[in-house]
């Protein structure tokens, strides 16, 4: 038996510590879909500079045009995809690289902790419901020529909704750990992105604050699949979310028509 401050204790005992969780101990290794999205998105963005791009700040390009969010493509040319795409475009270098930076961060912390294919389920319901934010509040259209061609007007591009999901999940997640989100970091990493959403021009706030929302709630999903111990009914909650935010998306898209 071994002398501990609180009594004799067996030798296995007494060298047992209780685990302090932080965010810094959340991360480490075991991030395939991490680093997937982070290749997707590296991919693209050097298609989009192929396809007519300059990168490094400019936009434009067979594949931006594409696959940009645009509500009047959405709903009236049924390209729903652009839900989707818009969220591995980038508007130029400094976009996919402060992104990329945030996402590689991001899953290393939730990744290894939430599991592949949880963290995916997030992702996936972060990015479809930062397009419905987008497009809520900046729809964009389409107009019409004198040779009757149309011609698409504004577009929103970035994986920053699903990043600021991300960021949603990850201070959920600390919380239910017992973490302060704010020592953490992760509250002030939001607040600062939330305060740079609205101070730069050309950004798509609503696209972040979509993103944060519904990353928020597919956290929550899971921590109720949790709760009865069922990964898929967290997993489930997550597609419920994502196909909440598409039809929403869609339906926003489509009060917007052309103009002269």
């Amino acid at each position: 038996m071994t002398p501990t401050p609180v009594g004799m204790r067996c030798p296995e005992c007494a060298r047992q510590r209780t685990k302090v969780t932080t965010a810094r101990s959340m991360q480490h290794a075991g991030t395939p879909v991490t680093m997937a999205l982070i290749a997707i998105n590296v991919i693209v963005f050097l298609a989009e500079i192929s396809s007519g791009s300059g990168g490094l700040g400019s936009v434009g390009g067979t594949v931006y045009d594409k696959g940009a969010l645009n509500g009047y493509a959405v709903a009236h040319l049924h390209q729903y995809y652009r839900l989707v795409s818009s969220g591995f475009l980038h508007a130029g270098f400094i976009h996919i690289i402060f992104n990329m930076y945030l996402l590689y961060i991001l899953g290393r912390m939730l990744e290894p902790t939430l599991g592949s294919v949880r963290f995916a389920a997030i992702y996936v319901a972060a990015l479809l419901a930062g397009s419905f934010g987008a497009l809520l509040v900046d729809p964009g259209g389409a107009f019409v020529d004198a040779s009757g061609v149309v011609h698409l007007t504004g577009g929103t591009v970035g994986a920053s909704g699903a990043v600021f999901g991300l960021m949603g999940a990850a201070f959920i997640e600390l919380r239910r750990r017992g973490v302060d989100p704010m020592q953490a970091g992760i509250g002030g990493l939001i607040a600062i992105n939330l305060v740079l959403s609205f101070v730069i021009p050309g950004i798509a706030w609503g696209g972040h604050i979509g993103g944060l929302i519904g990353g928020g709630l597919a956290a929550l999903a899971l921590q109720v699949g949790d709760r009865y111990r069922s990964q898929l009914i967290g997993v489930a909650g997550c597609i419920v979310i994502a196909a909440v935010a598409a039809v929403a998306a869609i339906s926003v898209a489509g009060g917007h028509g052309l103009t002269g």
